[in-house]
């Protein structure tokens, strides 16, 4: 793994348009990385709103959602739970097969999957996906293999990001999706 990233140039208007699974890390991802948990074991998480909206909005364009995290998490499944996630796999450190178990479950090819991660253990389901991202706070090694980085944190709106680049692709937006039912 020790070489340079084959994806020097962005993902091109044609290759977001082809997505049709979004598939996440949690974790740094869709937080900022930080666990809040209590004596009593309690578990806390904070998500971003402006995340949350773009996945409603993805998924009301037809987009699978999923998440691949190597945590098991009630505050998690709760989140995914409440924004209508399709998939939610925990406990998965093998992240690279967990994404090409989901995609041979969803008779789906790699170019039709985007897979957000930030750490090293996300490498391997970066690399499979057709558009592979990392959060611009990523590990140096998730940013190395990255076909595109987010300008924002995990946590901070990234996923968002991702959500406005395939909506666009497909000429969608948030502010028209965010009212349709």
């Amino acid at each position: 793994m020790g070489e340079k990233n084959s994806h020097p140039t962005p993902p091109s208007e044609l290759e977001w348009r082809k997505i049709k699974l979004l598939a996440l890390d949690v974790d740094g991802v869709l937080t900022d990385g930080t666990i809040f948990t209590g004596p009593d074991g309690f578990e806390l998480k904070q998500f971003s709103v402006l995340d949350g909206l773009g996945l409603v909005c993805l998924r009301k364009a037809g987009v699978i959602l999923a998440v691949i995290s190597g945590r098991l998490s009630a505050a998690t499944t709760s989140r995914m739970t409440e924004l209508r996630f399709h998939h939610i796999i925990q406990g998965r450190k093998d992240k690279g097969t967990a994404l090409e178990e989901l995609a041979g479950q969803l008779k789906l090819a790699p170019e039709e999957i985007c897979y957000v991660g930030d750490d090293v253990i996300d490498v391997p389901a970066i690399r499979y996906a057709g558009i592979g991202i990392t959060v611009a706070d990523g590990d140096p090694l998730a940013l190395q293999w990255a076909d595109w980085t987010t300008d924002r944190d995990g946590g901070k709106g990234a996923v968002r990001q991702v959500c406005d680049r395939i909506l666009e692709s497909r000429n969608h937006s948030v502010l028209a999706l965010s009212h349709k039912s």
